[in-house]
């Protein structure tokens, strides 16, 4: 299961050399194990639950 993040600040995801991926602050997003470790390792995310109910508005 993909863990769900809210990125603090803005974060550049490199999943290889060639890619990037920019999240920006306050994006709520479900994202790889490995992104959201390093995310929340680098101090620019934090792990969240996404509740089904808020799921559900979002449609």
């Amino acid at each position: 299961m993909m863990p769900w993040v809210r990125f603090t600040t803005d974060f550049d995801w490199k999943p290889c050399p060639q890619v990037t991926i920019a999240y920006r602050a306050g994006q709520e997003v479900n994202v790889t194990t490995l992104c959201a470790a390093k995310a929340v390792k680098a101090a620019k995310a934090v792990r969240f639950s996404k509740s089904k109910k808020s799921d559900a508005h979002q449609n």
